[in-house]
C-alpha cells in the first residue's frame, strides 16, 4: 500500500471509504459504526468537525454530574466527562461526606504563568545582562504594548522579565523568562504571542548595539519561543477539615480511621510506586471537569506530575494533617485553566458546564477543578483504608461486565439483586451468566449473546 498524499482534501466520506478499503476490508460495521456517531444536526456536526484536523466521527465520553459539593459556602453540582465507572460516584459520596462538615475550602496561591525565550549567546555574559537590565527590558515592554493592552485593560499583562543563565546545564544558553497574569484566559496564544514578539526585538537590539562585536552578534541564535506548562506559580489550595470525632466509620473508630489514613497519605508521600496511583486517583476527578469545561487535560496533567516531582522523587500532591484534635487534609495544585477563549465559547456541552457552574472567573474554576481531584483522593483511601477499594469499583463495573457478556435487562436486574450485599468480580459474574444460560464451554459466550 502507498502512502496517501491529500487526505484532508477528502471529504468525510471519501476519508471514511478510503481507511476502510485500504486497512478495514472495507468493512460495513466499520463504517457504520463512524456514521452512527454524527450528529444529526448538521450545524453542530460541522461545528465538531472544525475542532480537530480529518475528523471523520466524535468520539463520546459520559458526561455525568456529581452533586452536593458544598465550596467556600456554594452549593454545585460538577460536571464531569469521563468513562470510568466508579469516578463519579466516588466524588458525589465524597462530597456527600464532607456536606455536613464545614464542605470544601479553597484558596489561590498564586497567578504567575511562565514562558520563555530560549536562544544561544557565545559572547560575554555580563555584556548581556547589563544590556538586558539597560535596554532591552524596556524595549521588550514597550513592543509589545499593542499584544499586551486588551489584557491590561483586564487586570492582567506582562509581570517580570528576567534573563537567565543557563550555561551550566548547557554551554552558551541563555532564556528571557517571561511571567504574566492572563486573567480568565488559559493565556498560551498571549504568551506566545509575546515571546514571539520578544524574540524579533532582541535580535534587532542586539544587531543594531555597539556594545556587541560582530562575533557575539553572529552568534546570537533564537532557538524558539513557548509557554511552559509547568506553573509553580499558579497555584490553588483545596482543604477539608473537622474534628477527629466527626470521621468515625462504622468498621473503626474514628481515631483508628484518622491513623490509617494519615498513614496512607504519608506512604504516598515517601513511594513513588503508591505516589503514582495515589496522584492517578486524584487526576481522575481532575481530568473529568478540565474535559467538561473545555480545558486542555494533557496540560493540566503534565503540570501537576512535574510538580509532584519537584523535590527529585515522584510524591503525593495531595498532604494531611492531624492536630490538636482536628483533621485536615489538602491539595496544592499548579493549574492553568481559562473560561474564555478555546472551547468555551463554541463547545455546546461546555457552555453547559460553566453555565452549571454558575460561570465562574479562571480562579474560581482552579478552586473547583481542585476540589474534584481532593473529593477524588478522600473517597478512594477511605475506601482502601476501611473496607478496600475493590468492593464498590468492581459493582460499577457490573454492568460493564453484563454488557460484554451481552446480557439482556431480565438478565441485568438479576445480577443487581444477586450481588447487592457481595463483592463483585469478573469470575463470578461469568460463571453465573454461563449457568442461567445454560453454557458449559466460555468459548460459547460470544455465540450466545442475545
Amino acid at each position: 500500500m502507498k502512502p496517501i498524499s491529500g487526505f484532508s482534501k477528502l471529504d468525510k466520506k471519501e476519508k471514511i471509504n478510503w481507511l476502510t478499503q485500504h486497512y478495514l476490508q472495507n468493512d460495513k460495521q466499520a463504517k457504520k459504526t463512524l456514521k452512527q456517531y454524527w450528529n444529526e444536526d448538521a450545524e453542530l456536526q460541522r461545528l465538531h468537525d472544525e475542532f480537530s484536523e480529518n475528523t471523520i466521527s466524535n468520539y463520546y465520553l459520559p458526561y455525568g454530574i456529581a452533586p452536593n459539593f458544598l465550596i467556600n459556602g456554594k452549593l454545585l453540582a460538577l460536571p464531569l466527562a469521563i468513562e470510568e465507572s466508579s469516578v463519579v460516584a466516588a466524588a458525589s459520596k465524597a462530597a456527600k461526606f464532607w456536606l455536613d462538615r464545614g464542605g470544601f475550602h479553597t484558596q489561590i496561591l498564586g497567578n504567575k504563568k511562565l514562558g520563555h525565550v530560549h536562544f544561544m549567546f557565545h559572547g560575554d555574559k555580563n555584556k548581556l545582562q547589563n544590556f538586558f537590565d539597560t535596554v532591552l527590558k524596556n524595549k521588550l515592554h514597550e513592543e509589545t504594548a499593542a499584544i499586551t493592552k486588551n489584557m491590561i485593560k483586564r487586570g492582567g499583562g506582562i509581570l517580570s522579565l528576567e534573563l537567565k543563565d543557563k550555561t551550566l546545564e548547557i554551554p552558551h544558553y541563555f532564556q528571557i523568562e517571561g511571567k504574566f497574569d492572563t486573567k480568565d484566559s488559559m493565556g498560551a496564544n498571549f504568551i506566545n504571542s509575546c515571546l514571539e514578539q520578544f524574540a524579533k526585538t532582541m535580535e534587532r537590539e542586539i544587531s543594531e548595539s555597539a556594545e556587541f562585536s560582530k562575533e557575539e552578534k553572529n552568534s546570537l541564535q533564537v532557538v524558539m519561543c513557548i509557554l511552559s506548562n509547568f506553573t509553580p506559580e499558579n497555584m490553588v489550595r483545596a482543604e477539608v477539615r473537622c474534628q477527629i470525632e466527626e470521621l468515625a466509620e462504622e468498621e473503626m473508630d474514628a481515631m483508628e480511621f484518622v491513623e490509617k489514613f494519615a498513614l496512607a497519605v504519608r506512604i504516598a508521600e515517601v513511594e513513588p510506586y503508591r505516589a503514582t496511583t495515589h496522584n492517578k486517583g486524584i487526576m481522575n476527578g481532575i481530568d473529568a471537569l478540565v474535559i467538561a469545561t473545555g480545558n486542555d487535560f494533557r496540560a493540566v496533567e503534565a503540570c501537576a506530575h512535574t510538580y509532584a516531582a519537584r523535590n527529585g522523587k515522584y510524591q503525593s500532591l495531595t498532604h494531611c494533617e492531624v492536630k490538636d484534635g482536628v483533621f485536615r487534609f489538602w491539595l496544592d495544585l499548579p493549574i492553568a485553566l481559562g473560561t474564555v477563549g478555546g472551547l468555551t465559547s463554541l463547545h455546546p456541552l461546555v457552555k453547559f458546564s460553566l453555565n452549571l457552574l454558575d460561570n465562574p472567573d479562571a480562579q474560581e474554576l482552579m478552586g473547583i477543578t481542585a476540589v474534584a481531584g481532593l473529593a477524588q483522593n478522600f473517597a478512594a483511601l477511605r475506601s482502601l483504608t476501611t473496607d478496600g477499594i475493590q468492593k464498590g469499583h468492581m459493582k460499577m463495573h457490573l454492568f460493564n461486565i453484563l454488557n460484554q457478556l451481552g446480557a439482556n435487562q431480565r438478565e441485568r436486574d438479576y445480577f443487581t439483586v444477586l450481588f447487592r450485599d457481595k463483592t463483585v468480580t469478573h469470575h463470578a459474574v461469568v460463571e453465573e451468566f454461563m449457568r442461567l444460560r445454560k453454557i458449559n464451554n466460555p468459548e460459547d459466550l460470544n455465540q450466545n449473546k442475545e
